[in-house]
């Protein structure tokens, strides 16, 4: 998932922490506070939906499936999902709200301290099951529209689907139920973005989440409407541009793209494009904290009948049966091919992906398109839309500059400490001993590594012994910076104040 919003406009939100490890730059309340161990887990509750969709790729039918996971199997799932450390369950179908225990699972879900969320179609949406939906404890509601009313109820199978999706959407906004877009990019509404974002926003939507086509269930039927490259580029760089109007206007609204991390790449060019290098250098950072595509380590997916899959995408390969082992013994098993690939894929990609100079951010993107089209898991995606340029020549590493992230959060009582060194980044915690309270952020490329914790202690000392006022402290970072010894060359500093 890329969060357009936050690596072009710094626009925080509840995901930067298990995103990109930067909570505490974060003035949102946080999923978590560092980046995601564990998967967040999608349960495709019931295989049975109201509509029928052409892109669903758990292939959904009206009709109920059998073998579903009872109440009570879904109560041990979630047990073993919270016991594992999993941050976040996604209850999905189908469509999760034809099933009956619903609100209960959910209610459990959060009992047992994990962040229940929902992915719907949004047309079974009454004011009394929003309600008992917020009262069991849902977090966060997705619901898919994909394109204007004609192209959407297409795509849908059912006419006034559009018309059920936006009413579902303005009763969740109506009870206090943060909703947002799911939104599947094709040939067939492509043109149509721009009109369902201010469509939406006029109705109070300040999230949108695009998705790229996956190949998996129906989704796999359809690949002749999906994108071509140049029409990928085109749609993905509307994003980014529209982004920036709504946050240039003063509407900080929440963009993300999820499916295709050729994105992580494009994002960064077109930040050199618009910013300069120094911005560019910054997404990369974050980009590659991210870490790449998720399939088989980040994401995992538990369909109706129990069987673990490497995404939701990928249901026509189970990984096991958590009817027969534990969530976390299939997980971690890596014994089996397909999960052991995954985990070390950047070793086998083939193709342009191989020598690609973005392969640590994108990591190959989508293995299952690449095995869909070419039946070569590790051939390259099908979808990726970077030129030979771009992957031989990326904007953040073409001058060979190290970074390194410094941080510093001043609080009553306390001295200056050291807390991390990983890798790159290093996180420095350094507290005062007045009445007031603050913290700083500074991103600074680094030329040189000589010397780096002398300065960062001298600054400290600069901080700690300066008069206590915001004022003072904005004048020893003017001056830190300006210094003849200091090697780095600081790009942005925020400051966060507290009384």
């Amino acid at each position: 998932m890329i969060s357009i919003s936050k690596l072009l406009c710094d626009v925080d939100a509840e995901g930067d922490g298990l995103r990109y490890d930067a909570a505490e730059e974060s003035s949102k309340p946080q999923i978590r506070d560092t980046k995601q161990q564990r998967p967040v887990v999608v349960w495709n509750v019931t295989k049975q939906c109201n509509l029928y969709c052409d892109h669903c790729y758990a292939a959904a039918d009206t009709e109920t499936a059998s073998g579903e996971l009872s109440t009570a199997e879904g109560k041990r799932l979630l047990d073993e999902l919270a016991d594992y450390g999993v941050p976040v369950i996604l209850f999905s179908g189908g469509e999760p709200l034809v099933r009956n225990d619903l609100v209960e699972l959910i209610d459990y879900a959060a009992d047992v301290g994990l962040r229940p969320v929902l992915s719907t179609n949004g047309t079974l949406l009454t004011n009394e099951r929003v309600q008992e939906l917020k009262d069991a404890g849902v977090a966060y509601a997705g619901i898919s529209v994909d394109g204007l009313p004609e192209h959407h109820d297409a795509f849908r199978g059912q006419d006034g689907a559009f018309e059920a999706a936006v009413d579902g959407i303005r009763t969740c906004l109506d009870a206090g139920l943060k909703t947002g877009l799911r939104y599947t990019v094709t040939r067939r509404n492509a043109d149509d973005l721009e009109a369902i974002v201010d469509l939406l926003h006029d109705v109070g939507v300040d999230r949108f989440c695009f998705y790229h086509l996956e190949y998996g269930g129906r989704g796999s039927d359809i690949v002749d409407i999906d994108l071509t490259p140049e029409e990928r580029r085109e749609a993905v760089r509307q994003l980014f541009d529209l982004t920036l109007q709504y946050h240039d206007s003063g509407e900080d609204i929440e963009t993300l793209l999820v499916g295709n991390y050729a994105d992580a790449a494009y994002i960064i060019e077109y930040a050199n494009e618009k910013f300069g290098t120094d911005h560019a250098r910054e997404i990369y950072e974050y980009v590659r904290q991210n870490g790449g595509a998720p399939a088989g380590e980040r994401i995992a997916d538990i369909d109706y009948q129990g069987n673990v899959h490497p995404t939701q995408f990928w249901q026509g390969y189970s990984l096991g049966n958590v009817r027969d082992r534990s969530f976390p013994d299939i997980w971690e098993d890596e014994s089996n091919p397909l999960l052991s690939a995954l985990r070390n894929r950047e070793k086998h990609l083939k193709g342009k992906c191989a020598d690609c100079a973005y392969r640590d951010v994108c990591r190959g993107s989508s293995r299952l398109r690449a095995l869909t089209v070419h039946d070569d898991i590790f051939a390259p995606d099908p979808q990726c839309y970077l030129t030979a340029s771009e992957r031989s020549d990326p904007t953040p590493v073409e001058s060979g500059r190290r970074r390194i992230d410094t941080e510093w959060a001043l609080k009553p009582g306390q001295i200056g400490r050291l807390l991390s060194v990983v890798g790159n980044t290093t996180t420095v915690s350094m507290r005062n001993h007045t009445q007031s309270s603050w913290s700083v952020r500074s991103r600074v490329p680094l030329r040189r590594q000589k010397s780096n914790y002398q300065q960062l202690l001298l600054f400290a000392f600069c901080l700690l012994t300066s008069s206590h006022s915001i004022m003072n402290t904005r004048r020893w970072l003017a001056i830190w910076a300006r210094l003849s010894w200091c090697e780095y060359n600081v790009r942005r500093v925020k400051l966060h104040c507290q009384w």
